[in-house]
């Protein structure tokens, strides 16, 4: 890895200091509300104790990837996904990587029944669109306990809690999935307007997690969930769009302290700019998104959605098409869609050009430029 795959400082700055919309030390929000509703019905049911893990999201590569089971060569550790910082040291892209740490607090106690509650921001580099965002708010709700015996009906019971605090008598169901910390993993879906979708992901803790945390796996066992909260969030109250949680218009953010149902609010005019760009054929919509974001910087929630409507690589365009826009083997043109509407403001027809112009300049590898 080159030293321009770390992050530079301004773009560190920029990561630490968004807003943790579950610390309520940074403000109200309905995050919060969501995530004590969960806790309000797991720990009565299980009569735990509870623990809140919070911490800096600069973590070391070791707690995010290897002390979690992730194999050496797994995709999800490149540069294309993860946002390092050095060679040691990351943006955690989950909160799962403050578990491990947390853990090891336990190790000769006894009579243990703990909730873990680790929340916070994860890093990503994600597609633009109106469900993602590169610096989404996670909750990991981990359940330690000082007995070997947690089995899959612990799970079952810990699922059913939680579905019916986030979104009340939702049908639920299970699928196996396989996660590098857990044995006996599950996702779990909830079906919504007519159709099943992700709410989080959960399993029983893998022994090797435990015992790399100086617990014994013949003396000790526990749960492990990881919920996106603002999927959940967006499910439970009918929010559209996920810039929505940080909006200031008052018509908006007076809605984000409460878990009452969205009302509608009227949107403003879209500008909608297609580009022709040229990019490496490793290049995908998350890519892409991440790239974009870099570059618009706190412009970047002027993106309503980000769509690529063709992909066509070198050899599948005519000659004359690859000659006009210098395209080489091992690229592709993507013709991209770009959807432009702040939340609080309209933008001019020039204001609109000038951020297709940045966008455009982000993203195009090819020598001939096209702007407006």
């Amino acid at each position: 890895m080159s030293h321009t795959d770390y992050l530079t400082s301004d773009q560190l700055y920029r990561a630490l200091n968004v807003r943790d919309l579950t610390d309520p030390d940074q403000g109200r929000h309905a995050i919060q509300a969501l995530l004590q509703s969960v806790i309000d019905r797991l720990q009565p049911e299980w009569d735990s104790s509870l623990r809140y893990v919070r911490s800096s999201p600069v973590v070391p590569v070791r707690d995010n990837y290897d002390r979690l089971g992730y194999d050496p060569g797994d995709v999800t550790r490149a540069r294309r996904y993860t946002r390092y910082i050095s060679p040691a040291v990351m943006l955690r892209s989950h909160m799962s990587a403050e578990l491990p740490r947390a853990l090891e607090d336990y190790a000769g106690m006894s009579e243990v029944d703990e909730l873990l509650v680790a929340s916070g921001l994860v890093y990503r580099r994600d597609a633009v669109d109106r469900t993602h965002v590169g610096e989404p708010h996670q909750v990991d709700l981990w359940r330690i306990r000082s007995t070997p015996d947690t089995d899959d009906q612990d799970m079952l019971s810990m699922i059913g809690e939680l579905v019916e605090a986030v979104l009340p008598d939702a049908q639920w169901r299970t699928t196996d999935v396989a996660h590098p910390y857990t044995v006996g993993g599950r996702q779990i879906d909830v079906r919504h307007d007519g159709e099943w979708l992700e709410l989080a992901e959960c399993g029983r803790i893998h022994p090797e997690v435990l015992r790399g945390s100086g617990l014994d796996p013949e003396r000790w066992s526990g749960l492990a969930l990881g919920m996106g909260l603002e999927r959940a969030l967006m499910l439970r109250k009918g929010i559209p769009d996920i810039r929505y949680l940080r909006a200031e218009d008052p018509r908006i953010a007076t809605q984000m302290l409460t878990l009452d149902p969205w009302q509608h609010v009227s949107l403003l005019p879209a500008a909608r700019r297609d580009l022709s760009v040229v990019v490496d054929a490793e290049e995908d919509e998350e890519t892409l998104g991440d790239r974009i974001r870099v570059a618009l910087g706190d412009n970047a929630d002027v993106i309503e959605s980000l769509e690529v409507l063709s992909r066509t690589p070198h050899d599948g365009l005519p000659e004359a098409a690859r000659s006009r826009l210098g395209i080489l083997d091992g690229q592709v043109n993507l013709l991209l869609r770009i959807v432009l509407r702040p939340i609080d403001r309209t933008l001019t027809s020039d204001e609109a050009n000038v951020i297709r112009n940045v966008i455009y300049e982000a993203v195009h590898e090819g020598p001939v430029m096209e702007l407006i």
